[in-house]
């Protein structure tokens, strides 16, 4: 028998050997996915805060929601960047906020780009609106960005009147600027303009921003009130500096440690 007649062979026998994929959840029927590139499933617990616990955020919740809310009702919305600091409550925001407006959220992984235009073949055909969440996402350079900006505006492919595209990124432009290749180009506005053409491609841009002393006791206070749990200004100022970060979500990691010590659950 040939190599290649003995490698098909073991090819073959290894697919037989894997598992087959999962089953499509229903795209009609949970608030939230996943997508894995090949199918939907359902997540097994979404439990999204309500828009109310996220505090310091007031501005952005309130044009992120109008925002969904117009896709919720069939009106022309944007697909939408949220850029900023770490922790400042970007994820947590789009998950409250599609859960708010009635918009199923599926989340697709930063790496799992490619799978993106059978993701819209799945979800044009449903009526229902869709936010198509990608976290963290960034590009080392312009070329890895340019399929995204196909799928975003222009392309062959690009997503269905019934999706819009919600990214999260620690950098507002998501391609880092490269001042080697700007002085190299033979246009060096060209080299720039190549490397922000992605996020000019999102309708609205929600900058997060690192919060002062007093927003970060603000954010504490709410948490703890939610659940009551006693808490010392002092000692949450000490947690924060401790982890060299004031954030939402230093913050909750701080209403954990209150839950904890105090001998409580908390729901997420």
């Amino acid at each position: 028998m040939s190599t290649d007649a003995t490698l098909a062979r073991i090819a073959a026998a290894l697919e037989r050997l894997a598992p087959p994929p999962p089953p499509a959840a229903d795209p009609r029927a949970h608030p939230a996915y996943l997508w894995d590139g090949r199918v939907l499933t359902a997540t097994r617990a979404h439990a999204p805060l309500p828009l109310s616990m996220l505090t310091g955020i007031d501005a952005q919740k309130a044009a992120l929601l109008a925002n969904l809310e117009r896709l919720a009702a069939g009106h022309a919305a944007h697909d939408v960047l949220l850029w900023g600091a770490r922790g400042t409550g970007k994820s947590a925001l789009v998950a409250s906020a599609a859960h708010a407006a009635g918009v199923a959220l599926v989340e697709v992984a930063a790496t799992g780009l490619d799978g993106l235009p059978a993701l819209f073949g799945v979800l044009s055909g449903v009526s229902r609106p869709f936010a198509v969440f990608v976290d963290d996402l960034g590009f080392s350079t312009p070329a890895e960005a340019r399929a995204l900006r196909s799928l975003l505006e222009g392309g062959a492919e690009a997503r269905p009147a019934n999706v819009r595209l919600l990214v999260t990124s620690n950098r507002r432009h998501l391609v880092p600027r490269d001042i080697a290749e700007q002085e190299s180009a033979i246009n060096p506005r060209d080299a720039v303009d190549d490397a922000l053409a992605l996020a000019d491609r999102f309708g609205l841009s929600l900058g997060f921003h690192v919060v002062d002393q007093d927003t970060y006791l603000a954010i504490v206070a709410r948490y703890a009130d939610a659940y009551r749990l006693p808490f010392d200004p002092h000692d949450a100022v000490g947690w924060a500096t401790r982890r060299g970060s004031r954030s939402g979500r230093v913050a909750w990691q701080y209403v954990v440690e209150l839950a904890g010590r105090e001998g409580k659950a908390l729901p997420r």
